[in-house]
This record gives structure tokens, C-alpha cells and sequence, in this order.
């Protein structure tokens, strides 16, 4: 089972990662959704797409766009549609 940590609660758990550049990219449905919000940021990969963040919120503190994830992932990444890696803090383990 991969964990994603941060601030002493657990993000995320699932034993169905997909692992790309060393992230370990969760089922969304194995992430907490109350910890998350939208974000506006957006960035570019090559070879995977735009992807866009969430905001991760424990006890009251922000982690801004520490959860990003690829709506339409390019078909090199497809295996990562429907999935949300984490950064800035994270643990993920």
C-alpha cells in the first residue's frame, strides 16, 4: 500500500500506483477529496499534456498546488487519466 502524506495525515492510499518520474500517481478515487481544491494553475508537458492542481488543506494550512493531475493526458501518459500525483511536501510512499 502507497501512502501520501502530509502534515501527520494521510492524502491518499492505494496499492494501485502508476509510478512516472519517480511520482507515484493515485486513483482519485483513493484520494481524500475533502483535503482538496481547485486550483488555477496549469502547466506543460511534452509528452504528457497540460496538467492542472489542486490545493491540498490539513488542520487549516495550505499546501497550494501541491496535487496535480492530467484531465487529457497525451497517449504516452494514458496511463495516468483519472489519477493525481503529489509534490511540495508530500510524502508519498
Amino acid at each position: 500500500m502507497v501512502t501520501a502524506r502530509w502534515n501527520g495525515v494521510v492524502i491518499a492510499d492505494s496499492d494501485d500506483t502508476v509510478v512516472v518520474e519517480g511520482n507515484h500517481y493515485f486513483p482519485r478515487a483513493a484520494v481524500d477529496a475533502a483535503l482538496l481544491s481547485d486550483s488555477d494553475m496549469t502547466s506543460f508537458c511534452p509528452w504528457k499534456g497540460v496538467a492542472h492542481y489542486h490545493h491540498v488543506t490539513v488542520g487549516g494550512v495550505v499546501n497550494e498546488d501541491a496535487a496535480w493531475y492530467y484531465p487529457e493526458p497525451k497517449e504516452a501518459a494514458s496511463a495516468i487519466r483519472g489519477r493525481i500525483a503529489f509534490w511540495k511536501g508530500v510524502e508519498a510512499g
